[in-house]
C-alpha cells in the first residue's frame, strides 16, 4: 500500500510540473537556470533544491493547515516572480560583472520565492489529498516527483541553450536575454488575464 501512494504522489508531483496548463512553473524554472551552462550544473541543483526547500516548506504547512493564505493573491504573485527572475536573470546577462556573480543572491531569491509558489502548488496537493490522513509519504513523494521534474525542465532548458550557443553560436549573453525577456512577457500576459 505504502508503494503504491509513494509512486502515486510521485508521479502526481513530476506531472503537476509538466502540465503545459501550469506552465508557470516552467517558465520559473526555464528562466532561473537560463543564466548558466551544463558546467554549472551544481550550482544549478543548489538552485532548484533551494526552491524546492521553500515550496515544501509552505505546502507542508498549508496542507497541515498551519497556515492559510488567499489563493488570489498567490495567483498573482507567482507571475510576479518570474518577472522578477526574468528581469535580474537579464540584468546579470548584460552586466558582465554579474554574468559570472550573483549566485548567493539567486538562492535567497529562489528560496523566498519558492515559498509563494509553495503555496501554488498546496491547492493542486490539498485536492489530490482528499481526506488521507497521514501527509506525511504523499507529501514527501510529491515534492520529491516535483523536484525531478524541474530537473527535468532544466536539462531541457540547458539543452536548448547549448544548442543554440555550442551549435548555432548564438552568444550566451543573447540566449539569456532573449529567454528572459519572453518569460517576462508571458508571465506578464499571466499577471493580467
Amino acid at each position: 500500500m505504502e508503494t503504491q501512494i509513494w509512486k502515486a504522489y510521485l508521479e502526481l508531483g513530476f506531472d503537476h510540473i509538466l502540465d503545459l496548463n501550469g506552465y508557470d512553473h516552467i517558465l520559473f524554472v526555464s528562466v532561473l537556470t537560463a543564466i548558466y551552462t551544463v558546467r554549472d550544473w551544481k550550482k544549478i541543483v543548489w538552485l532548484i533544491t533551494a526552491f524546492t526547500v521553500g515550496h515544501s516548506i509552505t505546502l507542508a504547512l498549508a496542507a497541515l493547515d498551519i497556515i492559510s493564505f488567499n489563493p488570489d493573491m498567490i495567483e498573482t504573485l507567482i507571475p510576479i516572480t518570474i518577472i522578477i527572475t526574468g528581469l535580474y536573470q537579464f540584468y546579470r546577462a548584460v552586466t558582465p560583472y554579474l554574468f559570472t556573480r550573483g549566485i548567493y543572491i539567486s538562492y535567497v531569491l529562489t528560496s523566498f520565492f519558492g515559498l509563494i509558489h509553495g503555496f501554488g502548488f498546496s491547492n493542486y496537493f490539498k485536492a489530490i489529498l482528499g481526506k488521507e490522513n497521514d501527509v506525511v509519504l504523499p507529501l514527501f513523494s510529491f515534492n520529491l516527483g516535483v523536484e525531478l521534474g524541474q530537473l527535468l525542465v532544466v536539462a531541457l532548458s540547458l539543452m536548448m541553450g547549448s544548442i543554440l550557443v555550442l551549435w548555432c553560436k548564438v552568444p550566451q549573453k543573447i540566449w539569456v536575454m532573449f529567454l528572459s525577456i519572453l518569460c517576462v512577457i508571458v508571465a506578464t500576459y499571466l499577471l493580467f488575464k
